[in-house]
């Protein structure tokens, strides 16, 4: 299929909303456009509507061009236009590995958009024809988050490459690793999503990326709201990218901090398994989910208790903290008297 056969009709034919802008680059001498308050100066004007700025600093980091970028307010709006831009209301479809992230399912019901999940395999692996068996003509777009939540796990790129090369509609693979991006250039129906909320530690900054083919992310700033990303966002996001190096360190101490909680909790009479991770969380097997959960909130330790997800059953998702806050979770845990 085309990537015009894929889109909705209407947002092919609509004439999008331009601003003035769109239509220059550079400082100008005077910014006469947008019935700003010229009067006071500060947060007076416009943002860049195309986030310029920080696209070019994210290109050169992802080894990507400026044109497959699309920045939305976090990861949610990413997900919601890629609902509005394809997916016809009452009549399409989407498809969706199961568990997963909930947002999928909910954005799906907010577009009046089937929603089709496929159950992993108790391994937590993707179940690839039962994937494809779910697919029919109205299906556009196929969802797969990479570390899955809440597993952990991450799939092989080469099964991710190899479902996105089969499905002709959309595949859309949500990563905190960045690892398909470079498959772009041979996937043109292939988004990937990303975050600033989890390795770039700013999720208070609201900041959600997708790449992808240039023509699908053209067709997104057509649809999106013409300011979405607030000038105080573009800003930090650019403090952010600045630290990339300290980033990476820092990564590399919450996996090292990651395996040892892993290691820990798994001496505690409470807990049954602990399933392998490739994300910033963990998800673990106890003998009594709802007990636990509400002794660890009473003692203000708030995780998520997971157990009533399919296949997630007695399962709490703990994100790993602070060396101190991942002991006090430890001797909380100890404690509790049903363990």
């Amino acid at each position: 299929m085309t990537l015009q056969q894929l889109v909705r009709p209407n947002i092919l034919a609509m004439q999008p909303y331009t601003c003035a802008r769109n239509e220059y680059s550079g400082e100008a001498r005077a910014w006469l456009d947008a019935n700003e308050n010229s009067m006071i100066s500060g947060l007076n004007r416009y943002p860049d509507p195309l986030q310029t700025e920080v696209k070019c600093r994210l290109a050169g980091i992802r080894g990507v061009d400026v044109a497959n970028i699309f920045l939305g307010v976090g990861s949610d709006e990413c997900i919601d236009i890629t609902y509005r831009t394809f997916c016809r209301p009452g009549v399409d479809n989407v498809v969706a590995i199961e568990p997963t992230y909930g947002m999928y399912s909910v954005c799906a019901a907010i577009n009046d958009v089937e929603y089709r999940p496929v159950l992993l395999h108790d391994d937590f692996s993707i179940d690839e024809e039962a994937l494809f068996a779910a697919v029919d003509a109205n299906t556009k777009v196929l969802w797969i988050c990479s570390p899955n939540n809440p597993t952990g796990n991450a799939y092989p790129l080469e099964q991710l490459e190899r479902i996105a090369s089969r499905f002709e509609g959309i595949t859309v693979d949500f990563s905190t690793i960045g690892s398909m991006v470079p498959r772009l250039r041979r996937l043109p129906r292939l988004i990937v999503m990303q975050t600033f909320s989890k390795a770039w530690a700013a999720a208070a900054m609201r900041l959600g990326v997708a790449y992808a083919h240039s023509d699908i992310i053209g067709i997104f700033n057509n649809v999106k709201y013409p300011y979405n990303i607030n000038i105080l966002t573009q800003r930090e996001a650019l403090k952010v990218l600045d630290a990339a190096d300290e980033v990476a360190r820092v990564a590399g101490s919450l996996v090292s901090e990651r395996n040892r909680l892993a290691e820990t909790l798994l001496r505690l009479s409470v807990v049954k398994e602990v399933y392998p991770s490739d994300a910033n969380f963990l998800l673990v097997a106890t003998t009594d989910a709802d007990g636990l959960y509400a002794w660890l909130r009473d003692k203000g330790i708030i995780v998520r208790n997971r157990s009533r997800v399919v296949l997630c059953e007695g399962c709490l998702r703990i994100t790993v903290g602070t060396p101190d806050e991942n002991a006090m979770l430890i001797d909380a845990m100890a404690a509790f008297p049903h363990g």
